[in-house]
């Protein structure tokens, strides 16, 4: 029988958002959208939630092949979640991003939505939570992407420069926190109280 926990699909379903970071990625959808044409938020909802669901079970017979455990693969998440929170925080830029070019599926649901980012997150969320806590974060932040996807324009206007830019760094700030959580449940490391 099937249990679900709702803090556990709370946390996960944070750790998701805030590294999908769809509200920050709001400018460059809207360029695409100028560059390329209407974008299917349906298509990219569905493609980005059957590329993440692959991952979560297909990932660990990946690390497999290359004599990884979950719990390495999780250290090495922690520290991408790191990187990304630190971008976020500072506003520097360490991961580059190819926008230009492409459909609905390849700049947009492959790699800005379900990217190397999100999937290391995904698999090594995976060490820490049930699986089926893990599908409904992910359906949540799908449904998020679809209806952003369909309001980018309104989204942007309502929050404003200063808005989506406060809303970055508020993530990266638990992002950051995150990702040492992370880094030192799969460690071993108990900080005192």
């Amino acid at each position: 029988m099937l249990e679900f926990v709702l803090v556990d699909i709370v946390s996960v379903f944070m750790v998701m958002f805030a590294v999908i970071d769809i509200p920050g990625s709001i400018p460059i959808i809207i360029d695409i959208k100028a560059k390329n044409g209407n974008i299917s938020a349906l298509k990219v909802t569905l493609a980005s939630f059957l590329i993440f669901i692959l991952f979560l079970f297909g990932g660990e017979r990946i690390l497999e092949l290359f004599g990884v455990d979950v719990s390495s693969f999780a250290i090495a998440g922690s520290f991408i979640i790191f990187l990304i929170s630190l971008e976020m925080v500072l506003g520097i830029e360490l991961f580059k991003q190819d926008t230009t070019g492409g459909s609905s599926i390849v700049p947009i649901a492959f790699p800005l939505v379900a990217g190397a980012g999100s999937i290391t997150t995904l698999l090594s969320l995976r060490a820490a939570y049930s699986t089926q806590d893990i599908i409904v974060a992910i359906a949540l932040n799908m449904i998020i992407v679809y209806f952003v996807l369909r309001s980018t324009r309104i989204i942007e206007k309502v929050l404003g420069k200063t808005g989506t830019h406060i809303l970055r760094k508020v993530f990266g700030i638990i992002l950051l926190a995150i990702a040492v959580k992370l880094f030192l449940s799969n460690t071993g490391i108990v900080l005192g109280k």
